[in-house]
């Protein structure tokens, strides 16, 4: 049965990647997962937190940060600043990326440096989180590519890729991908983040006031691996490109 927007059950939404959006990050991307777009930017300072000094921490570090921006979705959106503190769903969101990028990197290998992950929100129609993890990975390895140029380390300190993609149980059929009608509606949700070799970094699934089997959950992450080793093949593409 043809989806809202007429794709099949197992397939992705148009993805798209643009490099270089913001020419002041040391890499960036726009990248758009049908009508959903995220500006990733990685920004690396020459510094590392406080505390790792402090505890004699080797290496360097990586955070992130994510927001939606007032006009991302229907209804504008209040920034953070204006209610006066940060929002649980903004907190976990960006906790999320930050593992996710953590999982595949050494930060030994990256020496002193701390590497910020930006991602904002432009246009929100389901997946922001999931397209602003497989975005943050390609602006983490356009940056760290500079930092390689310019022999300021040795070795890169990314050991794989990493994307991230959401699946769900809608009108009782397993989905991937879903657009934001899809998933205010889906019966039970998930959010898949795994490495280019296939191996699961999370996992974050619930039930919208429902219930799934063991089976169901099999589905889910079965339909997941496919995609994400779609999303890992375009990524390659990508840094392919860029940089040859």
């Amino acid at each position: 049965m043809p989806r809202l927007d007429q794709r099949t059950a197992s397939q992705l939404r148009p993805l798209t990647f643009e490099a270089n959006i913001a020419p002041h990050a040391s890499g960036s991307v726009l990248i758009g997962f049908g009508a959903t777009r995220v500006i990733c930017a990685a920004t690396i300072e020459a510094k590392v937190p406080s505390w790792m000094k402090q505890q004699g921490v080797k290496g360097g570090w990586l955070t992130a940060e994510y927001s939606m921006l007032p006009y991302s979705t229907l209804d504008r959106k209040a920034r953070d600043i204006a209610k006066g503190k940060i929002d649980g769903r903004t907190v976990e969101i960006q906790r999320l990326i930050g593992r996710s990028l953590r999982a595949v990197l050494d930060l030994e290998k990256l020496g002193e440096h701390t590497l910020w992950i930006d991602c904002d929100v432009l246009q929100a129609d389901g997946g922001t989180r999931t397209a602003s993890i497989t975005g943050a990975y390609l602006a983490a390895r356009l940056a760290i590519q500079k930092l390689l140029n310019a022999k300021k380390i040795t070795e890169n300190p990314l050991t794989d890729s990493v994307a991230a993609v959401s699946v769900g149980l809608f009108n009782g059929e397993a989905l991937l991908d879903l657009n934001y009608l899809e998933d205010k509606d889906a019966a039970v949700d998930a959010n898949v983040v795994m490495t280019g070799r296939g191996q699961f970094v999370e996992v974050q699934s619930s039930g919208e006031e429902s219930t799934f089997s063991h089976e169901q959950l099999e589905q889910l992450l079965a339909l997941a691996k496919t995609g994400l080793a779609e999303l890992t093949a375009q990524q390659n593409a990508f840094l392919e490109l860029y940089l040859a």
